[in-house]
């Protein structure tokens, strides 16, 4: 089951990305970096949830190992994923990610 979830954590850590500003300039964003569209702002914040959400889930898995390999393994696939800026693949990096993310929580519920 977990090998499935690699494509679904995957996908959400890379919504947090920022995106460089559009027009002239183009170099650093002043003191608080580049600067985000309102839809990666957004997606960014879906993404954040999402991860938040996969962290108290894994919280009902009893084995204290399997616990942490399964964190360990979400925050990986979000960190794999954090260089994504096309908004078409974070969306499909999102819904990926919450189908294995439910299927996973009901394999969990099972423990």
């Amino acid at each position: 089951m977990v090998g499935r979830s690699s494509s679904l954590l995957g996908g959400i850590r890379s919504y947090a990305t920022e995106v460089p500003r559009r027009g002239g300039g183009g170099g650093s964003g002043g003191r608080l970096g580049t600067t985000l569209s309102l839809e990666h702002f957004l997606q960014r914040s879906r993404v954040l949830a999402l991860y938040r959400t996969i962290m108290r889930g894994t919280g009902h898995i009893k084995d204290v190992t399997t616990r942490n390999e399964t964190r360990s393994f979400a925050r990986s696939e979000f960190e794999r994923h954090r260089g994504v800026t096309d908004l078409g693949h974070i969306r499909y990096l999102l819904s990926t990610g919450k189908t294995e993310w439910e299927t996973m929580e009901r394999y969990i519920g099972g423990m």
